[in-house]
């Protein structure tokens, strides 16, 4: 077996740069009824049966605890047009994230937005301990897709396009 050196976070955040990912907001309702949404990267399949998805959140999100008790949330898959998106829902400091955002309406009353390549609406499964982080387990109740376009990726700190 390899034995490899210590690192310190900073390495460890280079290393794990290295997967490119995809780019995802995913949607939600507070309590109050007013419209949530978070820009993830950390967004995989988890089972084909039952079809079920997991993204993660800080736990210092200021978007935790409506994820936290919410019913439903919608995973909205980004194209490569959609930078604008992606950055406007990873900001902290958008007063009104949602002015002007194209809204699609879903079965379960959590907003999608609109063009992106994929949709997942989800019922949330479980909440789950990632450290650092909070595990959102969903199972994919009603989904849409296309078949044009091109996802927006991340790489090594920041967006990169295919070829």
């Amino acid at each position: 077996m390899t034995s490899f050196p210590s690192f310190d976070a900073r390495a460890f955040r280079s290393a794990l740069g290295c997967f490119a990912t995809g780019i995802a907001v995913v949607t939600t309702v507070a309590p109050d009824g007013a419209p949530v949404g978070v820009t993830v990267n950390s967004f995989s399949s988890v089972s084909l049966d039952p079809p079920l998805v997991q993204f993660c959140l800080a736990r210092s999100a200021g978007t935790l605890a409506a994820f936290s008790t919410a019913k439903s949330f919608v995973v909205n898959v980004l194209s490569a047009d959609q930078e604008d998106l992606s950055a406007r829902f990873s900001r902290r400091d958008v007063d009104d994230r949602w002015a002007g955002v194209a809204q699609v309406p879903t079965d379960s009353g959590v907003p999608a937005l609109a063009g992106c390549l994929a949709t997942l609406d989800c019922d949330r499964e479980h909440l789950l301990d990632g450290g650092d982080h909070v595990i959102v387990l969903g199972r994919v109740r009603a989904l849409a897709s296309r078949e044009d376009g091109a996802p927006l990726l991340y790489f090594r700190g920041g967006y990169a396009r295919l070829g």
